[in-house]
């Protein structure tokens, strides 16, 4: 055995042994010291956590060196046995290095490497990506993947594997998490820009899980000790630090005494005075992090004070990126501190206005935004308090918009002239004229009528100059204020304008103009046609003409021929209350179809969203049809059909992406024909001639790897169940396999989500024929429940669907009882208080809260009639106790409330005199009773009326 092979082993089995905390090996050229003097060394040395055991095949361990004259470095080394009994060393940098090979076969023996080195040490592991991390002898690229390694290993975006990631790291070695921790540390003075910034992230992600655990309390002071002391690079890594922290961890983890060091620390570093651009910037985007810590800091008015100007300040600066991340902390204080603004609004309007005038478009685009972000939330503060600021309302509306408007329009319609050649061929272009059209369109939401007279001059001035621009943007400014200003205000407006834009989508020479003529046309039918307004823009008398040009121009460039499909889908949409009264689309409804499909296979359907754009048309066309027209719909099934069996041929011989997307959109065709068609008796008779090879085509279309055609098939298939009814039946025993591998499909959690809704389609169509099914069903809806895999908001339509299940099968949930009722009391008593949530919590929550109460809704009506109701008198306390908590906190949607009066009277309605006397003893069912018979919402009051109704029953007998 050679000597270098006996030396590791003897130190892989002292760290076996518990018996070292670091390995130093002395080096001078390839000179090792001997493995008796690195032995002997080792037994002074504190103690680390027992490694796992190493394989015969291939032995991993640490090996930590000095070079003589050099700090220590660390590294750790893979080591392979070969042939003749000796090993092969690979150390971790050029296994990193591997993995980003350009040879693909070394890549995946390097991420193999990786991957088997984790799983079998995982302390070691992480230990070593840290150590090259703040290795400056190491290559940039080893020491980039290193830290991306280590910051993923620390977090993921699934819950459960967050979750899991956060476990398994508190369960490591205190020692060992600390020298880890001093490598991320003192990353943070590396001469490597990448690295600082890697160390960063690092940093942060391991304060997310310790802060919140009261561990590293002493991190954010290390910290801050740094920003003042140290070079100007590794301030500016401190600071990014702080500001990845706070972006990371919960305002409620830091302590106010920390939060006031932090900002001061940032505030500083924003300062003119500071001499080293990278410093401010790095400050000023902690700072953008940091707002929502600073809530008893914008209280405070000269805290606040001082914190404004200095953002301010720092949109003045010479260097360009200061300036836009100054305007995208504005945009942040807009939003987050909206209410403390009214002493800054006439600054930060001088401001933006000569950003928006003079300055570079990235700068431009971030003052725009802060004003569309005061737009937000004036909009939000309108809606939901309808003006009336007298009462309850936390948040005042300070009209900052309706005070700068005859400032604020001006400036933002100077804004539309200023496109650009190609914006209309980039889906992601964003530009400064489409940021101040956008942000123009929020403005006539935010003020309604006040605008119309500030803009219409610039339209009539530019709609018909030469140059195109001019056109261009005197279109999109009348596009953009047709939502907000009332109808009254802009009917005679629209009724000049609209030949004029008909006219123009023909006639004009350049795409652009076309492209926002189209655009605004949609607009026009969108906002202001339909049956609730009195007098249409849409007449016998020019509804020809508009499908005459709307048709022609689905044959323009596809960027034009989209904004045309999207018009026709919005004119479409308008007769969606005709009913079964003629429509002034009827005598066209052949050609628009056709000229659709059309769309449809034209070559170059790809772009700009065209050939999806023109399915959306067709299915609103379809949607939006009446009694006329349904047997040109029944024409159409066989059409759609063969366009989806020729996708599924095509896939047999190539694996095109677009094939997939095609059936996906071919499928939610079916959907809606089939809703159509199945809504009535006479049209569903002609169309079951079909269903047997509908459902043909979307079993095959379950073949093909695509999340979103499974979506859209499933989709369809619930609609065919509902409408074949009990015949669906025989569908049953081949789509059951389906059914449940789109309950197992916790990756694609959408595809679960819209199964278990398909179940619900199905227990209703099938009733009682569901019943040899039901086993299967339960037990994975059951698992799926206890998963910490699945998605949450899978979670309410599972409960939602015990309550179609046991409606469908009656007494015969009596064997599920059992495992279905614990489940919905231990998610009832999570979901009973919301104390501290956000607004998405909350949300959720009554989501849930809504899904567990139609369980207990359909369980109860299913049992209803039954002898064997009795079954379900132990679990009536319980289900009352949830109804009382719900109504004691006071946080139901209007969803929740009917769900939950519902409740109360189908508990009454099916347990009758067994549950008058629980009913009786309730905390809160007569008070909530009370409540929902006056209120102002009726399916809310009707519910209550039928739950008195009930109740009183029960209670009289």
């Amino acid at each position: 055995m050679c000597r270098v092979t006996q030396m590791k082993i003897q130190i892989m089995q002292a760290f076996q042994n518990r018996a070292v905390d670091e390995m130093i090996v002395a080096s001078r050229s390839t000179l090792f010291e001997s493995a008796a003097d690195i032995a002997s060394r080792f037994q002074s040395r504190r103690a680390l956590p027992s490694l796992s055991p190493l394989n015969s095949s291939q032995l991993v361990h640490l090996t930590l060196y000095r070079r003589f004259n050099s700090p220590a470095r660390y590294s750790f080394t893979v080591v392979k046995n070969v042939g003749n009994g000796c090993e092969m060393a690979m150390e971790v940098t050029q296994i990193l290095l591997n993995a980003q090979a350009v040879d693909g076969a070394l890549r995946k023996q390097a991420e193999e490497n990786l991957k088997q080195f984790q799983e079998q040490n995982l302390p070691s592991f992480l230990f070593s990506l840290a150590g090259e991390l703040a290795n400056d002898d190491k290559p940039a690229e080893s020491r980039k993947l290193a830290g991306l390694i280590l910051k993923n290993a620390l977090d993921a975006k699934e819950h459960h594997r967050k979750i899991e990631f956060v476990q398994r790291w508190l369960a490591l070695d205190p020692t060992l998490k600390a020298q880890i921790k001093a490598f991320l540390l003192r990353t943070l003075s590396s001469p490597s820009l990448e690295a600082r910034s890697t160390a960063s992230q690092v940093i942060a992600k391991v304060a997310g899980i310790e802060l919140p655990h009261k561990q590293w309390p002493e991190l954010i002071g290390s910290l801050l000790s740094n920003v003042h002391q140290l070079p100007a690079p590794t301030r500016q890594a401190t600071l990014e630090t702080l500001g990845y922290i706070c972006e990371e961890v919960s305002p409620d983890v830091v302590d106010q005494e920390h939060v006031n060091k932090i900002l001061t620390a940032v505030v500083q570093g924003m300062n003119s005075t500071e001499e080293n651009n990278d410093v401010r910037l790095a400050a000023i985007k902690a700072l953008y992090n940091a707002l929502g810590f600073a809530q008893a800091n914008f209280s405070n008015d000269m805290e606040r004070d001082y914190i404004m100007r200095i953002v301010c300040e720092a949109t003045q600066s010479p260097e360009l990126k200061i300036r836009r991340a100054a305007f995208e902390c504005l945009v942040a204080i807009s939003s987050t501190y909206y209410e403390k603004l009214a002493h800054y609004i006439q600054d930060i309007f001088n401001i933006t206005a000569k950003a928006v005038k003079e300055d570079e478009e990235p700068v431009a685009l971030q003052a725009i935004e802060f004003w569309s972000s005061i737009c937000d939330e004036e909009i939000d503060i309108l809606e939901e308090y309808g003006g009336d600021f007298s009462g309850d309302s936390d948040v005042p509306c300070f009209y900052f918009i309706k005070q700068a408007l005859s400032f604020l329009v001006p400036m933002l319609l100077e804004t539309l002239l200023k496109q650009e050649e190609d914006q209309d061929q980039d889906e992601g272009a964003w530009n400064i004229a489409m940021a101040g059209g956008t942000c123009l369109g929020l403005v006539a939401r935010t003020v309604g009528d006040d605008i119309v007279t500030l803009v219409m001059p610039f339209i009539e001035e530019n709609i018909t100059k030469p140059d195109w621009r001019q056109r261009e943007a005197a279109t999109y400014a009348f596009g953009s204020i047709l939502e907000g200003p009332s109808p009254d205000k802009l009917v005679p407006l629209v009724n000049m304008a609209l030949n004029f834009m008909l006219s123009a989508l023909m006639k004009d020479l350049n795409n652009h103009v076309k492209d926002t003529t189209a655009w605004t046309l949609g607009r026009m039918f969108e906002f202001l046609h339909g049956s609730a307004l009195d007098t249409p823009i849409i007449t016998p008398a020019n509804c020809q003409q508009i499908i005459t040009v709307l048709v022609q121009s689905m044959k323009d460039v596809p960027n034009v021929a989209e904004k045309a499909c999207g018009a026709l889908y919005f004119l479409a949409q308008g007769y969606e209350d005709a009913g079964s009264s003629s429509s002034p689309l009827t005598p066209f409804f052949q050609e628009i179809v056709q000229a659709l499909l059309n769309v449809t296979h034209r070559e170059d359907a790809g772009e700009s969203r065209l050939r999806t754009a023109a399915y959306e048309a067709l299915n609103e066309v379809v949607r939006c049809s009446n009694d006329e027209t349904a047997p040109m719909v029944v024409q159409l099934v066989p059409v759609i059909m063969l366009e989806l069996h020729q996708t599924l041929e095509n896939q047999k011989v190539s694996s095109d992406e677009r094939q997939n997307e095609l059936q996906g959109l071919l499928c939610g065709c079916l959907q809606v024909i089939i809703q159509k068609l199945g809504s009535s008796e006479p049209t569903k008779y002609h169309f079951m001639q079909y269903a047997d090879q509908i459902m043909g085509l979307f079993l095959r279309v379950f073949a093909s790897r695509s999340a979103t055609a499974h979506e859209e098939a499933m989709l369809a298939i619930g609609a065919l169940a509902y409408a074949t009814g009990a015949d669906f039946a025989k569908y049953m025993t081949e789509f059951y396999k389906y059914l449940e591998m789109g309950l197992q499909n916790f990756e694609d959690y959408q595809v679960c989500a819209i199964t278990v809704g398909v179940v619900g389609d199905v227990c209703r169509a099938l009733e009682e024929k569901i019943l040899p099914y039901c086993d299967g069903i339960m037990t994975q809806l059951l698992k799926d429940l206890s998963s910490n895999q699945l998605h949450r908001s899978v979670k309410p339509p599972i409960f939602s669907c015990f309550g179609d299940i046991a409606l469908a099968i009656g007494e015969n949930f009596e064997k599920y009882l059992l495992y279905a009722m614990p489940m919905l009391q231990s998610a009832a008593e999570l979901s009973a208080h919301t104390v501290g949530a956000d607004d998405d919590m909350t949300e959720y929550t009554n989501s849930l809260r809504n899904g567990i109460l139609e369980a207990y809704s359909g369980i109860f009506q299913g049992f209803k009639g039954s002898p064997k109701t009795q079954l379900l008198m132990p679990y009536a306390p319980h289900v009352l106790q949830f109804l009382d908590s719900l109504y004691m906190e006071k946080d139901m949607d209007d969803v929740v409330t009917k769900t939950a009066i519902g409740v109360l009277g189908d508990l009454a309605d099916t347990l009758g005199s067994n549950a008058g006397h629980l009913i009786q003893q309730s905390v809160s069912s007569k008070d909530f009773l009370k409540e929902c018979l006056s209120s102002d919402d009726h399916l809310i009051k009707e519910s209550a009326e039928w739950a008195k109704l009930a109740i009183s029953r029960a209670i009289s007998f």
